[in-house]
Order: C-alpha cells, then sequence, then structure tokens
C-alpha cells in the first residue's frame, strides 16, 4: 500500500508541477496563536496542541495558512505552490477516521483574472481526479458575505452573523432573533452602567470593568436595533437554500439583486467564473450548485468553493476540496496587503481507496 500511495503523491506531484507549481515543504509544527485566530477557536477541539517556554504551537491541521505565510514573507505577487504531507486532526471518540492522514495541494496566488484563476485549479482538480467516479459540488461564499455586507443593520450584527456564518444553527439563531422586531428582544434595564459596575466593588476574575461596560453598551444599542428587512432575509435565506445547476442559479440570483444590491458584483463574478469554466470543458447546465455548500469548510473561504466526493463510498472522506480565500492573505500580508488567492487540497489514501483491489 505503501509504494501506491507514494505513487500517487508522485502522480499528483507531477501534475501541479506541469502547471507551473513550486513544491514547498511547511513545517508540521505551527505557531498555535496565529492558527486560531485565523480558523477559529473551533479549531482547537480538532487540533493536536501543545506548548513550551516560547508558547503553543498546533501540529498543522492543513497546509493552507503556512503556505500563505510562506508567500506573503517572501512578497505576494503572482505564485504556484504544491506540497503533500501529513495533517494531524483529533477525531470524536471511538470513530475509525485517522488522526494522521495525507493531504496533496495546489495554491495559486495573484494573477489578473481571478475567475479563470478559479476555473484553472477546478479543471486542474477535476483532471487529478483521473476519471474516477465522483460527484462534483460548487458553491460561492462571497454571495452570502455579499448579502451580508449590504444587510440594513449595524454594522456589529454584520459582524456576528460573518463569524458564525460556518455554525448553521448559530447563524440561523442570530437571523431570527435581528429580523425581529425590538419589543420580542431582551431589552437591558435602563441606567448607568459605569456607576453601576463601580458600585459592585472589585472585579473578578481577568475582565476589566471597561470591558464588561463595553459589553453592556453594546447589548443595549443592539437591544433597540430595528429589525432586518425581511425582503433581505429572504435573499438571504433563498441563496442558502439554492440547489440547482449553476446556469439556473445564476437566472434566480440576478432575480434577487433587485431586493439586494450588494450582489450585483458577486454575481457578476459568478457569472465570469461560469464563463471561464465552460472554456475548460464544465457546462454551466450540468454543473451542480449549491448556496450553502462551503459552510462546512476552513473559515477562510470567501468566494469560489468546491468538493469532489464519491456517491458510492460514503464512508469515505471528500477526496478533494478547495476555494479562494483573498481575505486570508490580506490578514497575513498585514501592512502590504493581500494578493488574490485560490487553492485545494486532495486526500491521496481516500483517492486510492475507490480503485478496485484496495
Amino acid at each position: 500500500m505503501l509504494t501506491r500511495v507514494e505513487a500517487e503523491v508522485t502522480r499528483l506531484m507531477a501534475l501541479f508541477e506541469t502547471a507551473g507549481a513550486v513544491r514547498v515543504a511547511p513545517a508540521a509544527l505551527q505557531p498555535a496563536d496565529t492558527l486560531l485566530d485565523l480558523y477559529g477557536e473551533d479549531i482547537r477541539g480538532r487540533a493536536f496542541v501543545t506548548s513550551d517556554d516560547t508558547g503553543e504551537w498546533m501540529l498543522r491541521p492543513d497546509f493552507t495558512v503556512p503556505v500563505v505565510q510562506r508567500h506573503m514573507a517572501v512578497g505576494a505577487g503572482e505564485a504556484r505552490y504544491a506540497y503533500a504531507g501529513p495533517v494531524w486532526r483529533r477525531q470524536p471518540r471511538g470513530t475509525a477516521r485517522p488522526r494522521e492522514y495525507l493531504q496533496a495541494g495546489f495554491e495559486l496566488f495573484g494573477g489578473p483574472d481571478p475567475a479563470k484563476a478559479d476555473a484553472e485549479v477546478f479543471a486542474l482538480i477535476a483532471r487529478a481526479m483521473a476519471d474516477r467516479p465522483v460527484q462534483i459540488a460548487t458553491g460561492d461564499m462571497g454571495l452570502v458575505l455579499a448579502v451580508i455586507a449590504g444587510l440594513d443593520t449595524s454594522e456589529a450584527r454584520r459582524a456576528a452573523l460573518r463569524r458564525h456564518l460556518w455554525r448553521p444553527q448559530r447563524f440561523n439563531l442570530l437571523l431570527e432573533r435581528f429580523a425581529a422586531p425590538p419589543a420580542r428582544n431582551p431589552v437591558l434595564p435602563s441606567g448607568d452602567f459605569k456607576t453601576a459596575i463601580t458600585a459592585v466593588g472589585k472585579p473578578i476574575g481577568t475582565r476589566q470593568a471597561e470591558d464588561v461596560l463595553a459589553r453592556l453598551n453594546r447589548l443595549a444599542e443592539d437591544a433597540v436595533a430595528p429589525p432586518i428587512p425581511a425582503a433581505q432575509v429572504t435573499v438571504l435565506s433563498r441563496i442558502l437554500a439554492l440547489r440547482a445547476t449553476a446556469e439556473d442559479a445564476l437566472a434566480i440570483l440576478r432575480g434577487l439583486d433587485h431586493d439586494m444590491p450588494s450582489l450585483d458584483a458577486a454575481i457578476e463574478v459568478f457569472e465570469a467564473r461560469l464563463e471561464a469554466l465552460q472554456h475548460h470543458g464544465f457546462d454551466p447546465d450540468t454543473l451542480p450548485f449549491e448556496g450553502a455548500f462551503g459552510r462546512t469548510s476552513m473559515e477562510y473561504y470567501d468566494g469560489f468553493v468546491f468538493g469532489f466526493i464519491s456517491p458510492e463510498r460514503p464512508d469515505l472522506p471528500v477526496l478533494a476540496s478547495g476555494g479562494r480565500y483573498d481575505a486570508l492573505t490580506d490578514v497575513l500580508g498585514g501592512a502590504e496587503g493581500g494578493t488574490p488567492a485560490v487553492g485545494a487540497i486532495l486526500r491521496p489514501e481516500a483517492i486510492l481507496a475507490l480503485d478496485p483491489g484496495t
């Protein structure tokens, strides 16, 4: 089996290098604070974390963030990278899912046309599947984020919805609350919070009085905020529930933008990507699209997302997945700013499990 896995990794790396990628090998042990900030605190429960006198460290849960850090450190220009190696994830007690498994991947930075870059990476991963029987899924987190950005509500509420977009249950509860009239929201008693906090006495724990005051003021403002307009909630809900071919999805999206003008730019990107995908032989009339696809992926995806699964082997994980993560490079780029980026990973061992005799 090891020889077959090595041969599969070699095949994938050769394919990526033919596409212009330079092979990189990020360290297995990564600073935990950076990864927790970027992946979200939820990753702590799924990652192997340790510490020493220099701080907390984490066995890499995937390659993307370390590769982005490397790229931003050497200059945020155009580049293509390939990698292969183990990653580590904690699994629920009693599960047979592996704690350590292989990932191989391809990342594309920069370029004048993000839509063409999205299509190129998708086509490359499709080619890497080598005609194996797989089912394709595509989505676009940029559509949902565009709607959230255009909601007629406070920035604090928009930020909360963005933060919990990848936690559907929490997101739905927040959306329901934000759409309710103020009378249905818990109203804080009026008064001078600062005086009340001071009267309580010495703070207990690590939170300072200023932090408590800021939190109370935010809650008081939120309690009297007007509800998000029902028409805008409907647009957001329809996009998240959308399941159609990409071509039909485009027609549906065009019918929603009159209620949500902030969708216009995201729809233009969506349409440009479909045209680019057509050039690679993918027919929008048959390409599946799901508005909620990508919400269980890593939190850094903010545009095109896709996956390849095996309908005949539901016991296997997603064989390949990827997407666009421009905002992640903005965060890691610091004062220099970011660069457009899209990439994908594959699971070589899972892909080989599709072959007869494995």
